[in-house]
C-alpha cells in the first residue's frame, strides 16, 4: 500500500486534530497521502482531490468521523473495493467500528498485510421515467422512497420482485436495504437485523397504513421495481444512504438490484459483529 487516502468529518476539531497526526505519521513513513479536498483547509495548507479521485487511486482509505462519513465515500468505491478503516468519532458509529486510540496500532498492522475485511454488498438503483433510463444510483446502507412536505398523506408505492406483483403498498413510503443498512433506518422502521454477510435485501415499509404489511428479506439475485402511483402528492423523493436526493414524480419506476462491486470494510481486531451491537446498541441488555 503506497497511496492512502483520508477522509475526515468537516467542523470536527478532534476530528481534524486527528487527521493532522495521520497525515504525518503517514508522511513520516514515506507514503502518498490523499486528501478528501472538503477535509483538505482543516488539515495542511494545500489541496485536495475529490472523493472519486482517492476512490481511483488511493490501496487504502482511512475515515476520521461517523458513519454518515464512511457512507459518503463508500459510495465512491463499491466498483474497486478499496480497503475502508473507518476510525469513529461520530456519535454511533456502526460502520466505524475501530476507536481513535486504536487508529495508529491498526494501521500499522493494514499497511503490513496483518488485517481482515468484510465484504459488504451495494444496491444500485436506476431511475426510469416515461420509459427512458434518467441515471443509476448506488447505496451501501439503503434507497428509500418517501414523501416530503407538510402533509400527512400516504404514498401508493406498486411494488414487484423479478416480474411478480407484491403488492401496492400505502405507506409514508419504502426502504429497501442491504444487510449493512438493516440497523439503520430499517430498523427504525420494524426490519429485521440482517448478519452482514448475508445475500439479501430487506424491503420495509415505512408507517405501512395495512398493518399486515411487514418487512420482507428478498434473495441478493432479486430485481425489485417500485412504481409510483400518487397523482395528488407533488413532494416524492428517493434518497441514497440518507445523503442523495432526488425527486420523483407519478409513474416514475425505480429499479433495484444488487449492485455491481462491494464495499471492503477493515474489521476491528478488538471486536466482532456481536461486540458492535452489544455496545453500540445495548442488545441484549435489560
Amino acid at each position: 500500500m503506497r497511496h492512502i487516502g483520508v477522509v475526515v468529518k468537516r467542523g470536527r476539531p478532534q476530528a481534524a486534530a486527528l487527521g493532522r497526526e495521520l497525515v504525518a505519521w503517514l508522511r513520516q513513513r514515506g507514503l502518498s497521502v490523499l486528501i478528501d479536498a472538503e477535509s483538505a483547509p482543516e488539515l495542511y495548507d494545500g489541496p485536495g482531490v475529490s472523493k472519486a479521485e482517492i476512490a481511483a487511486a488511493a490501496d487504502l482509505i482511512v475515515v476520521l468521523g461517523g458513519d454518515g462519513t464512511l457512507l459518503s465515500i463508500a459510495r465512491c468505491v463499491h466498483e474497486r473495493a478499496v480497503p475502508v478503516l473507518g476510525v469513529n468519532l461520530g456519535g454511533l458509529g456502526f460502520l466505524t467500528a475501530v476507536t481513535s486510540e486504536e487508529l495508529f496500532s491498526v494501521l500499522a498492522d493494514v499497511l503490513a498485510g496483518k488485517f481482515s475485511v468484510d465484504q459488504r454488498m451495494t444496491l444500485s438503483a436506476t431511475l426510469h421515467r416515461k420509459g427512458m433510463p434518467m441515471g443509476s444510483y448506488h447505496a451501501l446502507n439503503d434507497a428509500v422512497i418517501s414523501k416530503g412536505g407538510a402533509l400527512a398523506r400516504i404514498i401508493d408505492l406498486e411494488t414487484r420482485v423479478d416480474g411478480a406483483c407484491v403488492c401496492t403498498y400505502k405507506a409514508d413510503g419504502l426502504i429497501v436495504s442491504t444487510p449493512t443498512g438493516s440497523t439503520a433506518y430499517s430498523m427504525s422502521a420494524g426490519g429485521p437485523i440482517v448478519y452482514p454477510s448475508l445475500g439479501v435485501m430487506v424491503l420495509t415499509p415505512i408507517c405501512p397504513h395495512t398493518l399486515t404489511n411487514r418487512p420482507m428479506v428478498l434473495p441478493d439475485t432479486s430485481t425489485v421495481h417500485i412504481t409510483v402511483r400518487s397523482e395528488t402528492h407533488q413532494d416524492l423523493v428517493m434518497t441514497l444512504d440518507g445523503q442523495e436526493g432526488y425527486p420523483l414524480s407519478n409513474e416514475d419506476v425505480i429499479e433495484i438490484r444488487k449492485g455491481p462491486g462491494m464495499v471492503a470494510l477493515v474489521q476491528s481486531p478488538a471486536r466482532d459483529y456481536f461486540d458492535v451491537l452489544r455496545q453500540k446498541l445495548l442488545w441484549g441488555e435489560r
